[in-house]
C-alpha cells in the first residue's frame, strides 16, 4: 500500500457537488492498494498514520503525531499512487489492485485509524471526487508498507 499523507489545516471532499467528508486540523490521506496487498498491510498502515510524528511540539519540531494530538484524518482512495510513468506518455496503472480488491482494504485503513481513536472522514470509492484542502506546512510525505 502506498499512502501520500499531507499535514493539513483543513481538507474536505465532494461528490457530485455534496460534501462526503471533511476535517478540521489533521491529515489528508491518498490510499493506493497493489496486487500484493493484505489486510495485515491496511492494519500496518492505519497504526504507522495515527503515529506519524509530523506536526510540532512547543519547541518546533516534528515530534508529535495526529493520535498524540487528538487530529482528524481524511482518508481518499487514490489507485493513481501505482501509476507507471517510465515509458511514454500515458500512464500505465496494471500495478494497482482491481476495486474488488481496492475497496475493502482502504475502508480497513479507516476502520483502522477508527479503532485506533481518530475521528475519520473518507471519499466515495470509484466516484469523481474534488478534493479541497489547506496544506499545512506544506508538509507531504510517502508512506509505504
Amino acid at each position: 500500500m502506498r499512502a501520500l499523507v499531507q499535514r493539513v489545516a483543513s481538507a474536505s471532499v465532494t461528490v457530485g457537488g455534496e460534501r462526503v467528508g471533511a476535517i478540521g486540523p489533521g491529515l489528508c490521506v491518498l490510499v493506493g492498494v497493489t496486487h500484493s496487498d493484505t489486510g495485515a498491510d491496511a492494519e500496518r498502515l492505519a497504526r504507522r498514520l495515527w503515529g506519524l510524528r509530523i506536526f510540532e511540539d512547543d519547541h518546533g519540531l516534528t515530534n508529535l503525531s495526529a493520535g498524540d494530538l487528538g487530529l482528524e484524518v481524511l482518508v481518499v482512495s487514490q489507485f493513481t499512487l501505482y501509476a507507471d510513468t517510465s515509458k511514454g506518455r500515458r500512464p500505465s496503472f496494471v500495478q494497482a489492485a482491481p476495486p474488488e480488491q481496492a475497496e475493502p482494504l482502504v475502508g480497513a485503513v479507516a476502520d483502522g485509524l477508527r479503532a485506533l481513536g481518530a475521528k475519520v472522514a473518507t471519499g466515495r470509492f470509484r466516484a469523481a471526487m474534488k478534493i479541497e484542502l489547506t496544506n499545512d506546512g506544506p508538509f507531504t510525505v510517502l508512506l509505504e508498507t
